[in-house]
């Protein structure tokens, strides 16, 4: 088996397993904070997005950084470095005492993480050219089936364990991450171009930033999509349900139902998309996700919110794997890790503001207007792919896409 396959593998792996563990923490937050002193329910809102959005906007801050690293020193070191500073970071959340410990440990989980993103460069800078794309479709179907499957497992673990105990497997999932990393991964650095240019330097030599700057806001909205309801959910599940004996582990369901559904979906939108073109299979994801976010605000029940997180799962699981195609297509191969490494910025900057957009709104306005804000989003982020992504492609003033675009 070919290296790049290998590496393909584990990087799958882990980066499955990594997303896993850290979602699986989304369900039990208000829960913990409640358990940690606080019960004022606008308090337990405000404060579940703050705690549960502050890791990734410390991420979107050294994800750059890491990745400068990774181009001095090689990508492997810095998986390493990620997964087991995890481990210890999320196991010590277990122990804590007070919601200042909890945030001030989201904060530095965000300095040490960022497993994901040394998974994507090397990928794309390891991959031979003609299976690139696939590859990092692949990779990023792990990231999203791992961070919508792990909350179902975490509001079982709560079910049957203890709120404490979620954290010390996410930890032990860490460890696995870190040993699969050490003793698997090969990557061949001494090949690379160790020449590192500086970020302008690197957006000079871009053939079309408008374009990648779409891309990366398209990003940022998928995941502000996503984890605007996350922070709450537990608590519109509460609000739903009749049997509060259950609320975690219906919670968790809530959550993995996009999971379950982009698992099922993205191979099919993947297939899709190389015939009709990524940008296409965006545009229609973004017009029907926004759509579907407006009736979760009407549900009369959870299982009613549960089939139409299914229905968004099932429709945006080609999303992140169409930005990640484009960006490879668009980009020198000299600057793709660099490029790889912005992006997922934008996609943790859209997490963190996606949580305290969500939770803020939720606790001044009502959770019915998350939903409503969130859809109004989409749509006007499918106007701007229609007018600045699927326009130009189709004039061919794109120099890089000439010759691979449908």
């Amino acid at each position: 088996m070919k290296i790049w396959k290998k590496n393909l593998i584990v990087c799958w792996f882990g980066s499955f397993v990594t997303a896993l563990g850290l979602s699986q923490i989304a369900p039990i937050m208000p829960l913990y904070i409640k358990q940690l002193g606080v019960h004022n329910i606008s308090a337990v809102e405000q404060i579940s997005g703050i705690a549960f959005g502050i890791t990734f906007v410390v991420l979107a801050i050294f994800s750059p950084i890491w990745g400068y690293a990774a181009d001095k020193i090689g990508r492997k070191p810095m998986l390493l470095r990620a997964s087991f500073g995890m481990c210890i970071v999320i196991s010590t959340m277990g122990f804590a005492q007070n919601v200042y410990q909890l945030i001030a440990l989201r904060m530095l989980q965000g300095i040490v993480a960022g497993y994901s993103t040394a998974c994507m460069t090397l990928v794309a800078t390891q991959t031979d050219k003609e299976h690139s794309g696939w590859a990092l479709g692949v990779l990023s179907t792990a990231s999203i089936s791992g961070s919508l499957l792990g909350p179902l497992i975490g509001g079982y673990l709560d079910e049957i364990l203890g709120l404490q105990f979620t954290f010390f497997f996410t930890g032990a999932l860490m460890l696995v991450a870190f040993i699969l990393t050490l003793l698997f991964v090969k990557e061949d650095f001494a090949a690379s171009d160790k020449k590192v240019l500086s970020t302008k330097e690197v957006w000079h030599k871009l053939p079309d930033s408008h374009l990648i700057i779409v891309l990366f806001a398209t990003s940022f909205i998928l995941q502000l999509a996503f984890f605007s309801i996350e922070p709450i959910v537990t608590i519109y599940i509460s609000e739903l349900s009749r049997n509060s004996a259950h609320i975690a582990l219906i919670s968790g369901m809530a959550f993995s139902a996009s999971g379950v559904a982009s698992i099922i979906s993205a191979p099919r939108l993947g297939k899709l998309s190389d015939k009709v073109g990524p940008q296409k299979v965006m545009l229609a994801s973004l017009i029907i996700a926004g759509l579907i976010f407006i009736p979760q605000a009407f549900v009369k029940n959870s299982w009613e919110l549960i089939i139409l997180r299914f229905a968004l799962g099932f429709v945006t699981a080609g999303l992140a794997p169409s930005i990640n195609t484009l960006l490879k297509k668009i980009t020198p191969d000299v600057l793709t890790g660099r490029m790889y490494g912005f992006n997922m910025s934008a996609f943790y900057l859209g997490t963190f503001s996606g949580s305290l957009l969500g939770g803020q709104i939720a606790s001044h306005f009502g959770i019915k207007y998350v939903f409503f804000i969130t859809s109004t989003l989409l749509i006007l982020n499918a106007i701007l792919v229609y007018n600045k992504i699927c326009k130009k492609l189709n004039s061919g003033t794109t120099p890089l896409l000439k010759g691979h675009m449908v």
